[in-house]
């Protein structure tokens, strides 16, 4: 399985002063997107729990930027 996600791209897109939040989110979730995609029927549960650890702290890096949004993803991350 091969991802585009680490914690250090994902804090660099977030330190971006040259970005708006809208385009900082949009490449957040593009990041959440292709993690999910790649997941496959063949996925371990750990891989696939590691997306989710991932995701949560996307979600937690987009509350930084929108309260509201961030927090909407992460309840319904949680349902």
């Amino acid at each position: 399985m091969s991802t585009a996600y680490s914690d250090e791209i994902v804090n660099k897109i977030n330190s971006y002063t040259t970005l708006s939040n809208r385009d900082k989110i949009d490449r957040l979730l593009e990041i959440d997107a292709t993690q999910y995609t790649n997941l496959g029927k063949d996925s371990s549960k750990s891989q696939k729990e590691l997306v989710k650890r991932n995701s949560k702290y996307i979600y937690k890096v987009i509350k930084g930027i929108d309260v509201s949004l961030g927090n909407m993803f992460l309840q319904h991350q949680d349902k």
